[in-house]
C-alpha cells in the first residue's frame, strides 16, 4: 500500500462526513441557497490566495529543479484557472470580493501557511494535499449524482475535470515521493498534516453551509 493510500484510509470518517454533510448535498441536489454558496465562494477566494502561498512557500524550499516546477505550477494554477471560476460567480450573483477571513479560513489558511513555511517540505506537501484530493473526490461524487441543469455545474465540471484530475494525481505521486525518503518520525509528521488539513476541509464547508462568522 501506498503511503499516500494510507493517508486516506486514515481520514476515511472524515471524508464520509464531508459527504454526508448537508452543504454538499444539497449542492448535489442543486437546492444550495444562492447566499449560502455566495459565502463559499467569497471565502474560498481568499482561502486560494493563500493556498497559492503556501505552494509557492513549498517552491523555494524545494531541493530539485522538477519539484520546484510542480508547486510553481501548482501555485500558479491555483490562482489562474479556480480564480477564473470565483469571478464568473462574483459577476453572476453580482457580489464582491470579501475581506475578512472567517473562522474555518482563517484557521485553515494559517496551518496550511505555518506547515509550510516551518514544517519539512514533506510535511507541507502533506498539509496542502488535502485541498486537491479531497475537492477532486467530491466533485466526481457529485458529477455522478447531479442533473445536467444544476445551477452549480460549473463548479461541479472543474472539480470534476480532466485537468484537475491531472493536478490531483501529481500531487499525489509527489507525496508519496517525499514520503520514500523520510523517516519515520516525519512520516507521522505528515500523516498530523494530512489529518489536520482535512479536518479543516469539513470545517470549511460547514463554516459555508451554517455562515458562520465571528461573535463580534
Amino acid at each position: 500500500m501506498k503511503f499516500t493510500d494510507q493517508l486516506w484510509q486514515d481520514i476515511s470518517p472524515i471524508y464520509t462526513a464531508i459527504l454526508h454533510h448537508g452543504f454538499v448535498n444539497e449542492l448535489t441536489l442543486g437546492s444550495l441557497p444562492p447566499a449560502t454558496f455566495q459565502f463559499y465562494i467569497q471565502q474560498d477566494a481568499l482561502y486560494l490566495t493563500d493556498f497559492s502561498r503556501a505552494l509557492s512557500q513549498l517552491a523555494t524550499r524545494a531541493d530539485t529543479p522538477d519539484d520546484m516546477l510542480a508547486f510553481t505550477q501548482f501555485a500558479q494554477n491555483a490562482i489562474l484557472v479556480e480564480r477564473a471560476l470565483h469571478a464568473s460567480y462574483f459577476s453572476l450573483y453580482d457580489i464582491e470580493p470579501e475581506t475578512v477571513k472567517m473562522p474555518a479560513c482563517f484557521a485553515y489558511t494559517n496551518y496550511l501557511l505555518a506547515t509550510t513555511s516551518l514544517q519539512s517540505v514533506a510535511v507541507g506537501a502533506a498539509a496542502v494535499l488535502p485541498c486537491f484530493w479531497i475537492y477532486r473526490q467530491v466533485g466526481n461524487h457529485i458529477y455522478g449524482r447531479a442533473a445536467q441543469e444544476n445551477p452549480y455545474r460549473s463548479w461541479i465540471d472543474t472539480y470534476a475535470g480532466e485537468a484537475f484530475d491531472q493536478s490531483v494525481s501529481q500531487m499525489v505521486a509527489l507525496t508519496d515521493q517525499y514520503a520514500e525518503n523520510a523517516s519515520a518520525s516525519e512520516r507521522e509528521k505528515m500523516r498530523e498534516a494530512f489529518r489536520v488539513s482535512s479536518q479543516l476541509e469539513w470545517y470549511f464547508w460547514n463554516d459555508a453551509y451554517t455562515l458562520n462568522r465571528w461573535l463580534v
